[in-house]
């Protein structure tokens, strides 16, 4: 998107992953609160545009058959004597049958691709994407970006800091109805599945691996009783910040396309970063790229830190593993 008068960019979005898609809906500009708004969407259609129309709630009528051109009428035949008188036509009625009007066959299965959140295009709605039902599943892996000097093999000292790095994926929550708290391993508070907060943490992980990692999952089933989520991660031991750390987040709807994004370098002493903010405004559930490293002031938990940046208000105490 360019603006008419510079020229300059000022939205992007890079829609990869295509296969055997043959019409998409690429982004949304729309007007909210009085400014003009971006959402990439990248949803593809195997069905063309009249599957992206059909999605729509727009009919499409089928394709009317084109007629066979008419044959030229037969030459004028020579003047004969008048035929004698035919008899009067029959008319022969149509022969009766008991099948069943035939259906029109449906359209194909809509497939949906993958959608990459960027600083140029941060959010998408999950309603547009018709992801809002089932589980969707939060996952954070992570790696190891670079080596310590000073002592063993570099292989050692990597494998060292990868053992020994605990990080923590959380998530703050707001209901519907107004209550508010978080799920995270600390305290044990790792939330519930089919009664509120809809919000369960599967467990505490230490490896990173893109199997495994750290996961959590939202019901979204529940999705209406829910009025936003602020996923975070923090460092509760093994490293000093995410100075040295790539991570990547993914989240996977039961029913729709897979949503990533990676963390920026992280350039500050940051021990805590909001990862993405889920919120439902008019039942638009729309998913927000944060990748926000926090620095907390000396005393203050990572939790405090991220909730007095988020507007929270909630009363903190030291909690245990």
């Amino acid at each position: 998107m360019l603006d008419a008068a510079s020229g300059t960019e000022i939205a992007r979005f890079d829609s990869t992953d295509a296969t055997v898609e043959t019409a998409f809906v690429l982004g949304e500009l729309y007007r909210r609160q009085g400014a003009w708004k971006f959402r990439a969407i990248g949803q593809g259609y195997s069905s063309g545009l009249e599957g992206l129309a059909t999605d729509f709630g727009i009919t499409v009528d089928e394709p009317q058959q084109t007629k066979a051109p008419a044959a030229p009428a037969p030459a004028t035949p020579p003047a004969t004597a008048p035929a004698p008188p035919l008899s009067p036509p029959v008319t022969v009625p149509p022969p009766v049958t008991d099948a069943l009007p035939v259906s029109p066959a449906p359209p194909s299965p809509v497939r949906l691709t993958k959608v990459t959140l960027t600083k140029e295009a941060p959010s998408v709605s999950l309603t547009k994407q018709g992801s809002t039902s089932g589980a969707m599943r939060v996952n954070l892996n992570w790696q190891v970006r670079k080596q310590f000097k000073g002592w063993g093999s570099k292989r050692s000292r990597a494998v060292a800091m990868h053992a020994d790095l605990d990080l923590d994926l959380c998530a703050l929550y707001e209901l519907a109805d107004g209550r508010k708290g978080v799920v995270q391993a600390l305290g044990d508070a790792f939330g519930a599945l089919h009664q509120p907060p809809y919000i369960h943490l599967d467990g505490d992980d230490r490896t990173g691996a893109v199997e495994s990692g750290e996961n959590l999952t939202i019901n979204l089933d529940h999705k209406d009783s829910l009025r936003r989520v602020l996923i975070f991660v923090a460092i509760y031991e093994g490293a000093r910040s995410f100075a040295d750390l790539h991570a990547t987040v993914t989240l996977q709807p039961q029913h729709g396309a897979p949503v990533e994004f990676s963390l920026d370098e992280c350039t500050v002493p940051s021990t805590v970063c909001a990862l993405a903010l889920i919120t439902n405004t008019g039942g638009d559930l729309v998913v927000q790229r944060e990748a926000r490293y926090l620095v907390p002031e000396r005393g203050v938990s990572p939790q405090r830190t991220i909730d007095r940046a988020y507007g929270w208000g909630m009363n903190w105490t030291p909690g245990r593993k």
